[in-house]
């Protein structure tokens, strides 16, 4: 038996269930996005920048909520509730996609979808926490994560056939993703069982105080430091969907985008989160960011397809080099009865760098085009790989719990 075929049959099933809880959702929300960009500007006539700036708003709100989600599951004591929450509101609102007749529709539904992610991300990253044994820490992230991604190119593809059999009819697709959304609702509160706390472990009053946020510590601190840099050169995928359009990939395969990215973003979080329970994370984290920077020249300067599946294939790897990475960085740095609070505090901050990036890429787009786009994102990548190098010594912390 393999090592990582080894390790995977000790993770607990619980943190199989969250995965295919979070596979579930991520095909209907990826059925949708991969499509949404095109949507807004084609049919509703929308700008780059409006894009951007809806993406951003979409994803900081989703962070906003994280924090107060994350910290009320540090005070309660309970995280599944919070969970299956979220899940739910994101289930019920996906009928308002197909419903939409204008952008401010499209607005409010990505808007209370983004909540619903707020409300179930940090419970539900703390839970994973919580249930992997210490040792497997970093395996049972990159397998959630693995499962989460491999929704995020199943959607896709599914929208891809539907707009072929429906003549390109936006409307059917998003009526499609309404069913693994419930499927996902029905899982999470049907098979997912909580850990019981530990009688020992510290009540929490007051998670977002100044005192509770302090006893976070200065390694978490730099994590979240290095993730907020690093947010602002991964702005919104939306911009690989829409740098397809730029470079003339037809209308009905633009989701093929998201379907090569999330691949390899799949296929590398699984053996990178084994590998980080072997060597040293910031390491790899520094490997995920020098791809970024290659990824970022190639999408800038692709003039065919063959560039941009280069480039958006690469865009993946980056990513299943450093999420899974991040969250297992924040889960060892963070105290036990504060894991909640410490991933809103981290979604926080690192949504709010999204809104900057996306609304700043946006706004390259429109006035300079792509190519500055993806140049300005290579360049915040080399002052976050110049962050970590110089921070590397700090954020090497012996596993909490």
């Amino acid at each position: 038996m393999t090592a990582p075929t080894a390790t995977r049959s000790a993770i607990p099933a619980g943190i199989w269930v969250l995965g295919f809880v979070s596979m579930l959702m991520d095909i209907s929300s990826e059925m949708i996005h991969a499509l949404l960009p095109v949507y807004m500007v084609t049919v509703l006539g929308t700008s780059a920048l409006t894009v951007g700036i809806i993406e951003g708003i979409a994803e900081a709100t989703a962070s906003i909520t994280k924090v107060f989600s994350g910290a009320l599951s540090d005070w309660l004591g309970k995280r599944k509730f919070l969970a299956a929450l979220g899940y739910g509101l994101a289930a019920f609102t996906k009928p308002i996609f197909p419903l939409a007749p204008t952008v401010g529709w499209l607005v409010a539904a990505r808007f209370i979808d983004r909540i619903g992610k707020g409300i179930r991300g940090a419970p539900r990253d703390a839970l994973v926490a919580d249930i992997a044994p210490a040792h497997l820490r970093g395996a049972s992230f990159g397998l959630r994560q693995s499962l989460d991604t491999i929704g995020a190119f199943v959607g896709p593809l599914l929208a891809i056939g539907l707009m072929w059999l429906t003549a390109d009819n936006f409307q059917a697709v998003f009526w499609f993703a309404v069913i693994p959304a419930f499927l996902s609702l029905g899982l999470i509160v049907v098979a997912v069982r909580e850990p019981e706390r530990p009688r020992e472990l510290r009540r929490v009053r007051m998670p977002l105080r100044r005192s509770e946020l302090a006893r976070l510590g200065a390694r978490y601190w730099w994590v979240v430091a290095i993730a907020a840099v690093f947010t602002l050169a991964r702005f919104s995928e939306a911009f690989l969907i829409l740098r397809a359009q730029s470079i003339g990939l037809p209308l009905m395969l633009v989701p093929l985008v998201l379907v090569i990215m999330s691949l390899a973003y799949s296929l590398s979080a699984y053996p990178v989160g084994v590998l980080s329970d072997r060597v040293n994370k910031v390491t790899l984290l520094i490997t995920g960011l020098a791809l970024l920077l290659v990824t970022d020249l190639v999408l800038a300067f692709a003039t065919g397809l063959a560039g941009l599946g280069i480039g958006v294939a690469l865009w993946g790897l980056h990513m299943g080099f450093t999420q899974g990475l991040l969250a297992t960085l924040v889960a060892e740095t963070a105290p036990v009865e504060l894991r909640g609070t410490a991933f809103g505090m981290f979604n926080l901050v690192t949504g709010l760098a999204l809104l900057l990036a996306s609304v700043i890429a946006g706004a390259l787009w429109d006035i300079a085009g792509p190519q500055a786009t993806f140049l300005a994102g290579a360049a915040f990548t080399l002052v976050t790989l110049a962050g970590l190098i110089s921070a590397r010594g700090r954020l090497t912390a012996p596993p909490q719990g």
